[in-house]
């Protein structure tokens, strides 16, 4: 490329940004006419929407430095909005909580802001509404997959080999035993999991991948078969504490849906908890829906059985 092309490319992006932020009152210094930035209202949505959150899981999430999240919970503290509570399978760490006040404070900013984005669609009719989804939908997709894969470089990610399904087991046992409170229970699940993987392995339809990071292994992800024509689940999601906020889950996830086309599924299906705060949240960021929910009380804790899917 060029340097006078490339230079065009960024005026281009920098326009389109200015254009963008201006046009969804972004660069007001109240978002939705109100007291609040841009990026405290999203820390009220994240609080409001996925419910109670570590600090630094929050950090991860919106891409905040600790300081800056500090100074805006320090606020909202002050105002009565966001309270700190014990986590029911860690005493020791303390969770942000967003009180009663401020959902009352939250909740007609968010029905504005989905007015607002329900009156600028009107302004389209059906063939535009979905051209302009569409065109956000391939920029969010390029620039996630990109973004993962910038994350990821420290990582390499290769298919699996036979001991490798004992480390994903133990280390599945040991993370949710220390972060959730599970007991052995699910241990011999993923345990289940992994050796009917190895038994019945069709590399045509099915891959598992290890992440690893100067030889160390720090995740791990599979693709398997559902026994449902044209749909794959996901299974066997694991991040290393010391990988964690790299955009490797991300990546790991990526890697899976990419597979997953390639073998020629239409749908992706994954088995989560309501307990998996991080995994959700990926999940959502790439567009699965949850379409089923069951309580259970499982390996040890009342809990919610949740089933995710994705067309492909």
């Amino acid at each position: 490329m060029s340097i006078a092309m490339s230079r065009e490319r960024i005026a281009k992006v920098r326009s389109f940004n200015r254009f963008f932020t201006r046009h969804i009152g972004v660069l007001s210094e109240g978002f939705l006419q109100t007291e609040f930035t841009l990026t405290e209202l999203r820390v009220l949505y994240e609080l409001a929407h996925h419910g109670d959150q570590q600090p630094a899981a929050l950090c991860r999430q919106l891409g905040l430095d600790r300081g800056y999240l500090s100074r805006i919970v320090g606020k909202f503290e002050a105002a009565g909005l966001v309270g700190k509570v014990s986590s029911t399978t860690d005493g020791r760490a303390k969770l942000l909580h967003l009180t009663e006040h401020g959902r009352a404070i939250y909740e007609p900013l968010d029905r504005r802001s989905r007015e607002e984005v329900g009156d600028m669609l009107s302004r389209f009719d059906e063939a535009d509404q979905q051209r302009l989804l569409d065109a956000m939908n391939t920029i969010q997709t390029l620039l996630d997959i990109k973004g993962a894969m910038k994350f990821a470089q420290p990582f390499v990610l290769r298919t699996h080999r036979p001991d490798d399904m004992a480390w994903i087991t133990r280390r599945h046992g040991e993370l949710y035993s220390q972060r959730q409170g599970f007991d052995r229970s699910f241990e011999a699940l993923v345990g289940q999991i992994c050796r009917e993987f190895e038994r019945d392995f069709d590399p045509d339809a099915e891959r598992c991948w290890i992440a690893e990071m100067g030889g160390k292994r720090v995740g791990s992800i599979a693709v398997m078969r559902s026994g449902e024509k044209g749909v794959a689940k996901l299974r066997l999601l694991l991040v290393e504490e010391e990988a964690r906020g790299s955009g490797l889950g991300s990546h790991l996830v990526e890697t899976c849906h990419q597979f997953a086309r390639d073998a020629g599924y239409k749908k992706m299906r994954l088995w989560t908890t309501d307990q998996q705060q991080d995994a959700r949240y990926i999940y959502r960021n790439k567009a699965y829906v949850l379409v089923a929910e069951e309580p259970v009380h499982a390996f040890g804790k009342d809990m919610i059985n949740e089933t995710w899917e994705l067309d492909l």
